[in-house]
């Protein structure tokens, strides 16, 4: 379960930089709103299956409700997700 959750944390980390950096230069700056379309789809997904793996991985790592706000919040701050895997997933 852990290892499905760091793959779509990561997957989730790098869909946010892309629409953020990536998609949405193109689609104010280029009037391109396609590609926006298609990443903003695929990190839409990956952001539910973040909500709900980190409920799932939430007894396994026996984390308190405190830190499952913490793991909830990285998901909407640029590079969260990576601070997040380093700091509560990596740990053995």
């Amino acid at each position: 379960m852990i290892t499905s959750f760091r793959l779509i944390s990561y997957l989730e980390g790098i869909s946010y930089l892309a629409i953020l950096f990536v998609t949405m230069p193109l689609k104010y700056l280029f009037a391109s709103p396609e590609p926006n379309k298609l990443i903003g789809m695929a990190h839409g997904f990956l952001f539910l299956a973040y909500i709900v793996f980190a409920f799932l991985v939430k007894p396994e790592k026996r984390w308190d409700n405190k830190t499952l706000a913490i793991v909830l919040i990285c998901s909407i701050i640029p590079f969260g997700t990576f601070w997040m895997d380093g700091k509560y997933l990596s740990k053995k």
